[in-house]
């Protein structure tokens, strides 16, 4: 279930997610200075929501269609951009080919994730100004604004590298130094460290609090860094955290891998984190699409012109999944049709009938794609409303990840053979053997479209061998397409920038 307590509305939202001002400019006895405000625990709380934001504003924010998994997984090796022609989107496009340039890739997800930054800095900024807050809300407040922060710089690291990196919200002329890719890391990881020496945080949040940092969420964010920076020096912490989680007996695999992705399947005790969105009363609109309500991602990668489904809405045919990615799987693993529509097979169940864009395969991304009625109640735009959760974490990727430590010979609790076998039982699938390339395999097979492949095959050294030219795909990857060109807005901005060598 989705509990939308992100749903408190304020003009200090606006305030911070603008460049800080000393105060409010109005000319009233009731104007406040920005600093007085945050002295109650009310007014925190509201800061502390207004840094939780951002995550739901990826999908489409400023202008672009940038949804975490879409981005991620149109520089891999599953998906294609799809829609109109190559100048639908054209961003999407380039980042595909590896030739983003610096007017021409993700922006949007720089000014997202920045101004996600900002809002979490602002919570630690005012928290010592609260009087009336008990210790353990406050070190909780403290403890959920870090981890978001470390958030959002693990994806503003994960795609530009070396960024401007800061704790205290910056002041006129609003610039900082600009950190290399590992002194980044560096950053999140020790905050990260602190946040689980120090936090309130609990392993799981109360069913009334979905959509908060848990400890086993901060756990994953970790795991996840330390995986991607190749920090085996950190490898055995990261292990403990993977084996905790399992340990606890919090979360447990979802017996039915299609039904994660129901509305139904939100939050069960698979779930370790996701982006909660929301149809009924859903306020999304073109002139107002960071406001409370639904996703439009569903629709970008809904089937176009699609006729004769109960099951799902039309779309505009983005994100059409290769046919290389649906032949991966045996024909009884639960994860082949769970997971991917193959429209053939459907059109021959219920007659359904669709027009294909361009890259059309005939295969589509089930876990998004919109469901009939999934948005209904909206009160804004239908198109940009509807309920899909964004899965972030799930408790597969926990098992996965600890197999893949355990097979690389990192000394800690727990069995690889085990854990990998876990989730190949759910998916209805025989044993394999857990090496390490049969691991990085099986995360292929569990994650298609959620954004992880891509990462993978970089931080595996795999990326410059398999994302290669195709039908479509001019460029073959190389290593300096590990970090996207910063953009131009951003350099023209601040002239202490250094563009990265893409």
């Amino acid at each position: 279930m989705k509990n939308k307590y992100i749903l408190i509305c304020s003009l200090f939202f606006i305030l911070l997610g603008s460049c800080k001002e000393e105060f409010l400019e109005v000319d009233s006895a009731s104007s406040v200075l920005i600093d007085d405000y945050y002295t109650t625990e009310d007014r925190i709380f509201e800061a502390l929501v207004a840094a939780y934001d951002p995550l739901a504003w990826t999908d489409y924010a400023w202008g672009q269609y940038t949804q975490l998994n879409l981005v991620s997984d149109v520089m891999s090796d599953d998906v294609f951009v799809g829609g109109n022609d190559q100048g639908d989107l054209p961003f999407l496009h380039k980042m595909f080919n590896y030739e983003a340039t610096p007017e021409i890739v993700c922006s949007d997800l720089w000014t997202t994730f920045y101004s996600g930054v900002k809002r979490a800095n602002a919570v630690l900024e005012y928290m010592d100004d609260v009087q009336d807050i008990s210790e353990s809300n406050k070190e909780l407040y403290i403890a959920e604004a870090k981890v978001l922060r470390a958030y959002y710089y693990m994806w503003l690291w994960k795609l530009w590298g070396n960024i401007p990196y800061y704790e205290t919200n910056l002041d006129f002329p609003y610039t900082t130094t600009q950190l290399t890719a590992d002194e980044v890391y560096e950053g999140i990881v020790t905050t990260l460290e602190d946040v689980i020496a120090n936090g309130g945080l609990s392993i799981k949040t109360t069913s009334e609090n979905t959509g908060r940092v848990s400890l086993a969420m901060t756990y994953m964010v970790y795991t996840e860094v330390v995986m991607y920076q190749n920090d085996e020096s950190r490898y055995s912490t990261a292990l403990a955290y993977m084996n905790e989680i399992i340990a606890s007996h919090q979360y447990i695999l979802n017996d039915d891998f299609a039904g994660i992705w129901e509305e139904s399947g939100e939050w069960t005790k698979e779930s370790i984190f996701e982006v909660n969105y929301f149809s009924v009363n859903g306020g999304k609109d073109w002139g107002s699409a960071i406001g409370d309500g639904g996703t439009v991602y569903p629709k970008l990668i809904g089937i176009n012109s699609l006729s004769g489904s109960d099951d799902f809405d039309g779309g505009w045919g983005f994100e059409p999944v290769r046919q290389e990615a649906y032949d991966l799987y045996e024909d009884n693993d639960q994860r082949k049709n769970g997971g991917i529509l193959n429209f053939a097979t459907y059109a021959a169940q219920t007659g359904a009938t669709y027009e294909g864009r361009y890259q059309d395969t005939g295969n589509f991304l089930k876990k998004y794609l919109p469901r009939a009625n999934g948005n209904a109640g909206y009160a804004g735009s239908a198109d940009m409303n509807y309920n899909n959760n964004l899965r972030v974490y799930r408790y597969a990727e926990t098992l996965l990840n600890a197999a893949e430590l355990l097979a690389r010979g990192v000394s800690g609790t727990g069995s690889a053979q085990t854990y990998l076998d876990e989730v190949r039982d759910r998916a209805g699938v025989g044993s394999i053997t857990a090496t390490v390339d049969n691991i990085i395999k099986e995360r292929h097979l569990e994650f298609v479209g959620e954004g992880k492949r891509y990462w993978d095959l970089v931080r595996t050294g795999m990326a410059a061998t398999v994302l290669a030219p195709n039908q479509y795909r001019k460029n073959t990857w190389t290593e300096n397409k590990k970090h996207l060109p910063i953009p131009q807005a951003e350099m023209d901005s601040d002239s202490g920038l250094t563009q990265n060598p893409y």
